[in-house]
């Protein structure tokens, strides 16, 4: 098939439509990229790119086309709307024209914040005559209200307004949780709405051969490893006062990888709470994560408690399940609800400092057989529900069959 993803965010940013594109140009498929110039998550355009002006590359046998890009800044909702919005203008203005000799069966919207971006693809998919599939990732307006970027209603209904339109004018909805279908289905009218969950690339699943830097932390007593996004939808004030609660017990440490808008707050708190079990060990490469993740004893994942994230599955919890470790989920809905069927784990309610401490205490105490036993218990999960090349072709076969019902219908 020849396919056109739509996506502001794309490699070298670290993204799960990397794993997938990289998949799909194995399996034989053109795929082409519309993307940005990258800049997340630290909000500076990367080395080697430029704001302004269009380039063409080659990843992993596919074809990139990035399109301008204003960076999305540092704490600034003027930034971050000016990013969202340069990717929507330029996409339109410029992506039937750089793509104009092209010819595509399908065009696919990676739909992570902001789902706004489906809009160049909607655009394209007149032009161009085939159908449009976004994979819904975050619920909007919801994710906008609750990471707190936005607050206005008339703005927020606005964006509903705007959503509506989206949904309604694709060919097919996929959605990451089984909470997100009824929510979606509500508001795009007769479109199909299907769940197409998340999964990670296969090196999670495999044991994992790379020397990483500063991991000695992870080696000696017992670690609890948070990995990704610091920032206000991750509740870190939650993993600080954890780290508090249990700061008497020498041979616990909380492993922090990543950065994000937070990170430095966290830092002040090391120095004021005086946490040595605390590490802020910033941002690693992605092919260091199984590494890290499989000599972690235990592996974190916490949202704050709005109603928005109890609907979502954070994209680490399959990681953390392919890395066969027992899973602290300190969030509420959906994402707790699978780390338990799964038996993989330990969920507490989001935002419980006291219970997070608690449930560290309990795995703690457990024998290192018990705990494997509930990491295998994850990797079994993850094998049957969110096995990445299970899934890529799941999603091939969505693409076809959206090609073949547009074309009957023309």
């Amino acid at each position: 098939m020849n396919i056109l993803i739509v996506s502001q965010y794309f490699w070298p940013e670290n993204f799960r439509i990397n794993d997938v594109v990289k998949t799909l140009t194995e399996k034989g498929h053109i795929v082409d990229v519309l993307t940005g110039k990258p800049n997340y998550p630290d909000g500076d355009i990367f080395s080697d790119y430029s704001v302004w002006g269009t380039s063409k590359q080659v990843w992993n046998n596919s074809t990139l086309y990035r399109i301008p890009l204003i960076p999305r800044g540092k704490k600034s909702t003027l930034r971050l709307i000016a990013n969202y919005l340069s990717f929507v203008i330029f996409g339109v203005l410029l992506g039937p024209w750089l793509l104009r000799k092209k010819r595509y069966d399908v065009i696919f919207v990676y739909g992570v914040s902001p789902i706004l971006k489906a809009i160049p693809a909607i655009f394209l998919s007149w032009f161009k005559k085939c159908p449009s599939v976004i994979w819904v990732q975050d619920l909007w307006p919801e994710s906008l209200e609750a990471t707190g970027y936005v607050q206005n209603k008339h703005i927020l209904g606005v964006v509903g307004s705007l959503v509506r339109w989206i949904y309604r004018h694709v060919d097919l909805l996929l959605v990451q949780s089984h909470a997100f279908v009824k929510q979606v289905s509500q508001m795009s009218a007769n479109i199909p709405v299907l769940y197409y969950p998340n999964s990670v690339d296969t090196s999670f699943s495999k044991p994992a051969n790379i020397l990483v830097p500063e991991s000695s932390i992870l080696d000696n007593g017992f670690s609890i490893l948070f990995a990704g996004n610091v920032g206000t939808a991750q509740a870190v004030e939650t993993i600080v006062e954890a780290a508090n609660l249990l700061k008497e017990y020498q041979d616990i440490n909380f492993v922090i990888l990543g950065s994000g808008s937070r990170l430095e707050w966290m830092k002040e708190q090391v120095i004021q709470r005086q946490l040595k079990n605390l590490h802020l060990l910033g941002r690693f490469p992605v092919e260091t994560m199984p590494t890290f993740m499989q000599k972690a004893s235990s592996l974190l994942v916490s949202l704050t408690e709005q109603p928005i994230f109890t609907m979502t599955v954070p994209n680490k919890v399959q990681a953390y399940m392919a890395s066969g470790k027992p899973i602290l989920a300190c969030l509420n809905g959906e994402g707790a609800r699978v780390v338990t069927e799964a038996k993989a784990g330990i969920s507490i309610s989001a935002e419980d400092a006291h219970g997070l401490a608690d449930a560290i205490l309990k795995l703690y105490q457990m024998s290192d057989q018990q705990r494997d036993e509930i990491g295998e218990n994850g990797r079994c999960y993850y094998k049957t529900h969110y096995d990445h090349e299970m899934l890529v072709e799941q999603l091939i076969e969505h693409f076809k069959n959206a090609s073949d019902l547009y074309k009957r219908s023309k």
